[in-house]
């Protein structure tokens, strides 16, 4: 089969998968994951001949796999509709398809191990102390709708298709984000998620229609891969704040990632997500939804970087860029020191990952950005539904020991190594590849071309800043195993803990295999002593997607020693405070930070503080203005006066003009035949005598008539 109809088909066993166990098979668990699984292994096994197809053509930047059909009638012609591999999208779809299929397998013994113990388990509620998901047919289905988003984002030719993807993805987060939806956090946590996330794709929705205006098209091929498009973007005064067309289309576009890579100062919606499942907090922190975000920015890089080139001065625009990915980075990776919630330390730490990549956009490190979306994809999702597996197994130990304690809490937990071995080594294999752990894993390969990105191109403040974020970085993923899996156990659950199923761990070690293989595609060729050894693949290859390839980096020293302190120091440091920690004791870094340590345990107080700038105003100014002023007096007021109007209309009309004028005649006609009834009346008198005389009188006046008058 030819590999552009293979496109086509990609995104289309999911959503099949979807329709089907709504329709038809959401009362049977088996066929309902046996039908969703399989519809996305079909997906997977299609991109990856894709994949394969792609990466041994050649020159795919220049001659990518694409096709395209009228879509849309606009007047003169018609949007197309289309598919585009070229290498950027040829590797996105790699990962997203492998990710998903983990996950999708991973959820099988996530959701199903056994009936549930407590017979109150409800629709809505998550079974308590693990048993059977009551809602499990439901969610195959929701996931296999979020996969089918992401694909068709993936595989899209153009903005527009993007943006349906885009969207269908949301819609996917709200659902399941509040899968539980009988739990109050869930059902807030999805609003917020929702709602946060529209305030950045209206920001992008104003950025498409800006760019159509501009182009009369929304394809890729025809915008990114055009340079005469691009130098005009780039000239053209777009009118507001001294931009460019193309800087303020960028920047438009940028807000859309902001919201759905949950950057600052939209960040507060992606903790909150962590209401899901844990195999939803995998889909949308490493396969579909955040990754969406930063890949949205990487593919528009030549528009959002028009007019600048490498070595010159960042335009305004990729300075915004670089200044809110570097402060998200920090800012995130310090609040995540301050957790206890294996995935909420996790879901900070995604926030910070993706700020290194949207920083890496912003000081033009294309190939740096696509490289950790690519790495942190594996490693995070294996960190993900690894802690799923840790909150299994605290759950099936509160199930033994009949006690009650936050199976998410990591000081509660200790001493899984020996409980979860299968959990525990590919764990570590993810927080050591997450924390850049030197020459083995995949994240120290990517996170250093980070740095040497920023360093090299003298953006020395983004330097600092993500440096100081990876050594925190390494810092609480340490504090985050040893507390989950060093030292002796803490609870009853801990000791009574056991090691999840095999399709569980099955995903676990596939994913760990990943995150520590797939970044020596991208081992730079001078790198000392192992370098050269493997040809640096993936800079070649998705470099090639530009319309002029970036230039390899030169090895400097400098970037490399600091990546090999700040992630060895903070590895060292996390353990060294967290190695001797007893039940019941508190935080060591609490009695070290004091005041500062509760600052970052509330997060800033950035949802206090929206909760009172933004959320308050809002019911205020509906209860008050809409709910009082808007409602009450100008709707109501506006309505009760027509009411009384149209009766004081009504009762005037009623009384002069139809009590006597419509009823009058009406009555008067009525009444006048029945009087000339009653006066006729006497005439019948029931005698034929009468009636003979009558008609011959009658005769006898026509007989008149005819002969007077008409002679």
């Amino acid at each position: 089969m030819q590999p552009e109809i293979l496109t086509w088909l990609i995104p289309l066993p999911p959503i099949l998968a979807f329709a089907l166990i709504i329709l038809f098979t959401n009362k049977s668990n088996r066929i309902s994951h046996s039908i969703a699984v399989g519809a996305m292994l079909l997906s997977w096994g299609m991109a990856m001949a894709v994949f394969v197809t792609a990466i041994t053509t050649d020159e795919l930047g220049l001659h990518p796999i694409a096709s395209a059909i009228a879509w849309l009638p606009i007047g003169v012609g018609s949007l197309e509709i289309g598919v585009l591999i070229d290498p950027l999208s040829a590797i996105t779809l790699f990962f997203v398809a492998w990710t998903c299929l983990g996950i999708f397998i991973y959820s099988i013994g996530y959701h199903n191990f056994g009936k549930p113990k407590d017979a109150e388990d409800k629709h809505g509620l998550p079974p308590q102390n693990g048993g059977l998901e009551p809602m499990y047919a439901r969610f195959f289905a929701f996931i296999s709708l979020f996969a089918f988003g992401m694909l068709t984002l993936v595989v899209a030719d153009n903005l527009l298709l993007l943006f349906i993807g885009w969207e269908i993805m949301g819609l996917c987060s709200y659902l399941l984000i509040g899968f539980w939806y009988a739990k109050e956090s869930a059902r807030q946590a999805m609003i917020k998620a929702f709602i946060t996330t529209r305030i950045g794709d209206v920001f992008m929705l104003l950025g498409l229609v800006f760019l159509y205006s501009k182009t009369g098209t929304l394809s890729y091929r025809e915008i990114l891969f055009n340079g005469q498009v691009l130098d005009m973007l780039a000239s053209s005064p777009s009118g507001v704040l001294g931009l460019s067309a193309a800087g303020l289309i960028g920047l438009l576009l940028f807000f859309g990632t902001v919201g759905k890579s949950a950057q600052w100062p939209l960040h507060v919606w992606l903790p909150d997500a962590m209401e899901g499942p844990t195999p939803v907090s995998a889909m949308i922190h490493a396969a579909t939804m955040v990754s969406a975000g930063v890949y949205l920015i990487i593919r528009f890089f030549p528009l959002i970087s028009a007019g600048w080139a490498e070595g010159q001065a960042l335009t305004p625009t990729l300075t915004i860029i670089a200044f809110i990915g570097a402060f998200t980075a920090l800012f995130a990776a310090s609040i995540a020191l301050a957790q206890n919630d294996v995935k909420r330390v996790l879901a900070y730490s995604t926030i910070s990952q993706l700020g290194y990549m949207v920083a890496a956009i912003g000081i033009g490190a294309y190939v740096a950005a696509a490289f950790h979306l690519l790495t942190h994809a594996f490693f995070k999702a294996l960190l993900f539904l690894g802690s799923g597996s840790v909150i299994h197994g605290m759950q099936h130990g509160m199930h033994n020991s009949d006690e009650h304690v936050d199976p998410q809490d990591m000081f509660n937990m200790g001493g899984l190594r020996q409980k979860m071995p299968r959990t525990f080594w590919t764990f570590l294999i993810g927080g050591l590849a997450l924390s850049g752990f030197p020459l083995v894993t995949a994240g120290f390969w990517s996170k250093d071309e980070i740095l040497a990105g920023a360093f090299a191109t003298g953006q020395i403040i983004v330097f600092v800043v993500l440096a100081l974020a990876a050594f925190m970085t390494a810092f609480y993923t340490m504090r985050q195993i040893t507390l989950t899996f060093l030292g002796k156990s803490r609870t009853k659950s801990a000791e009574n803990a056991h090691e999840s199923v095999w399709t569980m761990t099955l995903p676990l070690i596939v994913l760990a295999v990943f995150s520590i293989g797939v970044g020596w595609i991208g081992i730079p060729e001078d790198f000392p002593v192992i370098g050269g050894l493997l040809p640096n693949w993936f800079h070649a290859f998705i470099g090639s997607t530009l319309l002029e390839e970036p230039t390899v980096l030169a090895f400097n020293m400098i970037p490399l020693l600091t990546s090999l302190v700040v992630a060895l120091g903070g590895l060292f440091l996390g353990w060294l405070v967290y190695r001797n920690v007893e039940a019941g004791q508190a935080d060591p870094l609490k009695m070290a930070l004091g005041k500062f340590y509760t600052l970052l345990q509330n997060k800033y107080y950035f949802d206090e503080l929206y909760e009172r700038i933004f959320i308050r105003p809002a019911y205020w100014f509906a209860e008050t203005f809409t709910g009082r002023i808007l409602d009450q007096v100008i709707i109501d007021g506006t309505l009760n006066s027509v009411g009384r109007l149209s009766l004081r209309l009504g009762g005037f009309l009623r009384n002069a003009v139809d009590l006597p004028i419509v009823n009058g005649t009406a009555d008067r006609i009525s009444t006048g035949v029945k009087r000339i009834g009653f006066e006729m009346r006497l005439m019948q008198t029931g005698r034929v005598q009468t009636y003979l005389i009558v008609g011959l009188l009658f005769t006898g006046l026509l007989l008149t008539y005819f002969l007077v008058f008409n002679p």
